[in-house]
Order: C-alpha cells, then sequence, then structure tokens
C-alpha cells in the first residue's frame, strides 16, 4: 500500500472536457452594473438581484453582491448599460466576501467585451471609447 502522503490517486488524472481542456482568458478588472436572473421554486418564480461585474474575461466573470444571496447554480447575466441580455452563466466559487466567480456557457465575442470596457466606470477604462458604426 502506497503512503498517503506521497502516491498519486487515480481521481488526479481524471479531467473535465468541459473546464479543463478549454481554454483560460485573462479577466480584466472592470465596474460595470449587472443583473442576475434566475427561477425560484421549481418554475414558478423568476427572481432577479442586482451585483456588480468587478473583473470579466470572455469566459467568465467575478461578480459583487450587495447582501448575501444563496445564488442558484444556473442563472442568467445581464449588463444592461452594455446592452448585453441574458448570457447563461454557472456559479464556479462563491467567496464569504458577497462575490462569486461564474462561467458563461457561450464565450463573450470581443466586440461585447469592448462595449463593457466602454461603460466601466473602472480608472484603467476611463479613455476606451465605441465606434457608433459597429454598435
Amino acid at each position: 500500500m502506497r503512503a498517503a502522503n506521497g502516491g498519486s490517486h487515480f481521481l488526479k488524472k481524471e479531467e473535465s472536457f468541459m473546464y479543463d481542456r478549454e481554454n483560460r482568458y485573462r479577466m480584466e478588472d472592470t465596474m460595470n452594473a449587472g443583473r442576475l436572473e434566475y427561477t425560484e421554486n421549481g418554475m414558478s418564480h423568476m427572481a432577479a438581484r442586482r451585483c456588480d461585474v468587478l473583473r470579466i474575461s470572455l469566459s467568465g466573470a467575478v461578480i459583487g453582491l450587495i447582501t448575501q444571496v444563496n445564488l442558484p447554480k444556473q442563472f442568467y447575466l445581464d449588463i444592461p448599460d452594455a446592452r448585453i441580455n441574458k448570457v447563461g452563466a454557472v456559479l464556479m466559487k462563491s467567496f464569504a466576501n458577497n462575490t462569486a466567480e461564474i462561467r458563461f456557457l457561450r464565450l463573450l465575442t470581443q466586440k461585447e467585451l469592448d462595449r463593457i470596457f466602454v461603460f466601466s466606470t473602472h480608472p484603467a477604462h476611463k479613455d476606451r471609447v465605441l465606434d457608433v458604426r459597429s454598435w
């Protein structure tokens, strides 16, 4: 029998095709208002909560919640000021300081990401402009 600390466990070799093999995109700081929409009580009630988008990449984001909320595993993220509606998301981690890491069910396009940064109130994005023809 192998020593518990030195041996390798068979589950360490397993990988998930969905999350382990996909590309990791760099998170960039931002500050946008967001809205989470999800169903409560089965499918009978649609709830919406406000949040702040603190960091974002093409494949995920870190959101900040104003109060302690038990988030469901799956929900929609809206970013109203950038006019991005209903991006499907999955909760990855929930932290004690009312922040959560989420992954998107589809990759954001670079055009959508640029629009988010234009409407961001983060100091790093104050000089970003938007081409009106590409809106």
